[in-house]
C-alpha cells in the first residue's frame, strides 16, 4: 500500500506528487494517456506559483526555459495601431520577487517537474487509467482498467475538468457553459511575424492571437474566435480554417501554417465541485474548478490547490497532525475556487468591451490580483491573531503586498544577511522546504526559539533575524517592514508560506500549543 495515489500527471498531480516526495511520503501518481503530452496549453505559472515553484526547487530551470510575456501588439483592419506592456512599469520588489508571470510551454514546465519527481525516485505511471475504487476507514483500493487494484491510505484526483475520481464520488459541479463564448485553439508552425511580440487582430468580425511560444523556433500559441457554419454552429478546428482565419484578419502575404496541431474547441465554462473532500478521497485543479481563461488562472489554481494540500497530508501521515487538518484543505481553497471564478469572468468581460475599441486589448485581463500575490487564508481555521482567536473572516484577493500583515497572509519574501559572514540570504530560501518556519525577531525572542527548536526538531526551522551574529541582520529593514514588526516578536510560518500565528516575542507556548493543535 501506498501513502497517496495521484490520479492525473498535469501540473497539479505533479506539483503535489514533488512536495509529497520531498517529505519522504510514498507516492504514486498514474495517468491514463499512453504518452507524455505535447501540449503547449496553458501558458505558464504566474508570480505567486514561481514563488511556489521556487519552494519546491525548480524555478530556475522554468525561468530558463521560459520567456518574459512580450509585448502585446495590437492591429485593426490589419494594421498595427498600439504596443503594450501588461506588465510595464511593474518591478520585482523586497517582499515580491517575481512581478509578472512566464510564459512557458505547459508541457515543457510538465517535463521539469517530472524530471524533479525523478530525483526523489518517482516515477509517472502512463497508460494507467483509474475505473473505480473503494474506500473505508483505513485507505482506498483503485481498480484500474487492466484490473490491477492499487491500495494506498489516501487519493487525489487531478484529472482534470472531466474527472472521473469526481464523477465516482457523486461531488456535483455545478455551474454554466457559455455556449455563445467560443475560441478555437492549437499550436501552429508559422514564419514571418515578429517573435517579440504577442500579435492580436481584433476586428468587427472575429479575432485571431498569436502568441510565440518559447523554446521553439517557429511555433506559435494560436487563439481565434471560430468560422460558422450556415447556422451558426462554431465549424471545427483544422489546418485549413486556422488558415483562412489568419488570411482575414492578419492580411500578411505568404503567411503560410505549415502545421497545426493540438486543436481544440473551447467553450467557456463557469464550475465549481461543492466539496473538495469525500472521506480519503480528494479534488484538486480543474478536477475542482474551470472557469474562464482570463488572466491564465487555471493552472495556476491547480498548483496553489496542491501546496496547500501537500504538507496537510503529510503532517497526517506522519503523525504530526490530527486527521481534522485535513479538513482545511476545502475550507481554505474552495473560497479561493469562488473568487477565481468571479474574476475570471469579470476579466472576461472587460476583454470582450476592451477589444471593441481601437487598441483594446487583452492585458486588461492583467491585473494585480492576477498575480495571486494577495490571496491568503485569513479566515481559516489555521489562522490565528497574537490573541489566539482566528483570524478575520476577510474575502480572497482582498489585500496584496504592502496591506497589513495578519494571520493566513502569503509570508512575504525580504533580503536579508547571514550575521555571521554578512553573505546575503533570502527569507525565501529559509522558508524553502518540507518545515513550518519560526521567525524571531530581536534578541527578545532568542529564549523562545531555543524552546522551538528542542520541542519540535526539524519539524520547524528557528530562525532570529536582529538578534546577534546566530541569525540574520535585517540590516536594511525589509524584513520588519514586509511583517509590519517594530519591536521583538515571533512569527510562525506554513509550510506552504503563510503566516500561521504571531505572538509576542516570549510566547513559545503559544507556538506550541498551535503546532500540537493541529487537526486535533
Amino acid at each position: 500500500m501506498t501513502s497517496v495515489l495521484i490520479v492525473g500527471a498535469g501540473p497539479t498531480g505533479l506539483t503535489l506528487a514533488c512536495d509529497l516526495a520531498r517529505r519522504g511520503i510514498a507516492v504514486r501518481i498514474i495517468e491514463k494517456a499512453p504518452e507524455y503530452p505535447r501540449s503547449s496549453r496553458a501558458k505558464g505559472p504566474n508570480p505567486r506559483s514561481l514563488e511556489v515553484l521556487d519552494d519546491l526547487g525548480v524555478v530556475d530551470r522554468i525561468l530558463a526555459a521560459g520567456a518574459e510575456p512580450p509585448v502585446m501588439r495590437k492591429y485593426r483592419d490589419g494594421r498595427p495601431i498600439a504596443d503594450t506592456h501588461p506588465y510595464e512599469g511593474s518591478r520585482p520588489t523586497p517582499d515580491a520577487p517575481y512581478d509578472r508571470g512566464w510564459l512557458i510551454a505547459q508541457w515543457r514546465l510538465e517535463e521539469v517537474l517530472r524530471n524533479r519527481l525523478a530525483e526523489y525516485g518517482v516515477s509517472v505511471e502512463l497508460a494507467t487509467e483509474l475505473v473505480g475504487f473503494a474506500q473505508d476507514g483505513d485507505g482506498v483500493v483503485a481498480t484500474l482498467a487492466d484490473g490491477g487494484r492499487i491500495g494506498a491510505r489516501y487519493l487525489v484526483g487531478c484529472d482534470g475538468g472531466h474527472s472521473p475520481v469526481r464523477k465516482l464520488l457523486g461531488v456535483s459541479f455545478a455551474g454554466r457553459t457559455a455556449e455563445d463564448q467560443v475560441m478555437v485553439c492549437g499550436d501552429v508552425e508559422l514564419d514571418g511575424p515578429d517573435r517579440d511580440r504577442w500579435h492580436q487582430w481584433f476586428d468587427e468580425d472575429g479575432a485571431v492571437m498569436l502568441c510565440p511560444i518559447p523554446g521553439t523556433r517557429s511555433g506559435w500559441w494560436f487563439q481565434a474566435g471560430p468560422e460558422r457554419d450556415d447556422d451558426g454552429s462554431p465549424v471545427e478546428p483544422s489546418r485549413e480554417g486556422f488558415q483562412r482565419l489568419l488570411d482575414r484578419h492578419a492580411r500578411m502575404p505568404g503567411a503560410r501554417l505549415t502545421d497545426a496541431s493540438l486543436l481544440s474547441t473551447y467553450r467557456v465554462n463557469v464550475r465549481m465541485a461543492d466539496r473538495y473532500r469525500v472521506g480519503r478521497a480528494f479534488l484538486a485543479g480543474d478536477a475542482a474548478h474551470v472557469h474562464p481563461i482570463a488572466g491564465g488562472l487555471g493552472m495556476n489554481t491547480g498548483i496553489q490547490d496542491a501546496f496547500n494540500l501537500g504538507w496537510k497530508l503529510a503532517a497526517v501521515l506522519t503523525g504530526r497532525a490530527g486527521a481534522d487538518l485535513l479538513d482545511t484543505y476545502e475550507e481554505e481553497r474552495l473560497p479561493v475556487a469562488a473568487w477565481t471564478l468571479d474574476l475570471t469572468s469579470e476579466r472576461l468581460s472587460a476583454a470582450l468591451e476592451a477589444i471593441k475599441e481601437p487598441g483594446g486589448g487583452l492585458d486588461v485581463v492583467f491585473t494585480p490580483e492576477t498575480t495571486n500575490l494577495g490571496l491568503g487564508y485569513r479566515w481559516s481555521s489555521l489562522s490565528r491573531e497574537p490573541d489566539g482567536r482566528r483570524g478575520a473572516a476577510d474575502e480572497p484577493g482582498q489585500d496584496g503586498p504592502g496591506g497589513r500583515l495578519r494571520a493566513g497572509d502569503r509570508a512575504p519574501d525580504a533580503p536579508c544577511r547571514d550575521g555571521a559572514t554578512g553573505a546575503p540570504v533570502r527569507l525565501f530560501e529559509v522558508f524553502a522546504g518540507p518545515h513550518f518556519t519560526l521567525l524571531g525577531f530581536g534578541a527578545g525572542s532568542a529564549p523562545a526559539l531555543r524552546e522551538a527548536a528542542a520541542a519540535h526538531g526539524d519539524a520547524v526551522r528557528v530562525c532570529a533575524v536582529d538578534a546577534g551574529p546566530e541569525g540574520l541582520l535585517d540590516d536594511r529593514g525589509h524584513a520588519r517592514s514586509a511583517y509590519g514588526i517594530t519591536g521583538d516578536a515571533l512569527v510562525l510560518i506554513r509550510p506552504d508560506n503563510h503566516v500561521a500565528l504571531t505572538a509576542p516575542a516570549d510566547d513559545a507556548r503559544a507556538v506550541t500549543d498551535y503546532l500540537e493543535g493541529l487537526g486535533r
